[in-house]
């Protein structure tokens, strides 16, 4: 797994965080988030394919580069989707982020990881946000 970064094909033409192919899980705490991540990776999802999300990356990076609460107003969900982020963190959890492109990839991280404090999730496809745990 490596630590959070955040490239320009996950956010829109606006500025708002979008990273389509990926999942974005939410835990209770650091270890409950690297345990996913172990476990993920012990069943053979590539290290690479997983970021770590401190609260203060979330902070950070998905509201946005000043560290601030203010959103950039969106037609969609997009801006909702990060509020939860962003009031999740605020309570100490962090996330884990997973590439997973295809359908049957998102299905089988769910199946590896249904035992687990997922406390929110969604999955970011084109023009689509899924929830996946909300």
């Amino acid at each position: 797994m490596r630590a959070f970064r955040l490239d320009s094909d996950m956010t829109t033409m606006r500025g708002t965080f979008y990273p389509t192919g990926w999942m974005v899980l939410m835990f209770p705490g650091e270890d409950a988030a690297r345990d996913a991540a172990q476990l993920l990776a012990r069943e053979g999802i590539a290290q690479d394919a997983m970021m770590f999300l401190t609260p203060q990356d979330v902070r950070q990076h998905l509201v946005g580069a000043t560290g601030d609460d203010k959103l950039v107003p969106s037609a969609g969900t997009e801006g909702d989707t990060v509020r939860k982020f962003t009031d999740l963190a605020a309570q100490g959890q962090h996330g884990l982020m997973i590439h997973v492109p295809h359908q049957k990839d998102a299905d089988r991280v769910m199946e590896l990881l249904k035992d687990a404090p997922i406390t929110y999730g969604q999955r970011y496809r084109t023009l689509v946000i899924e929830d996946l745990v909300a």
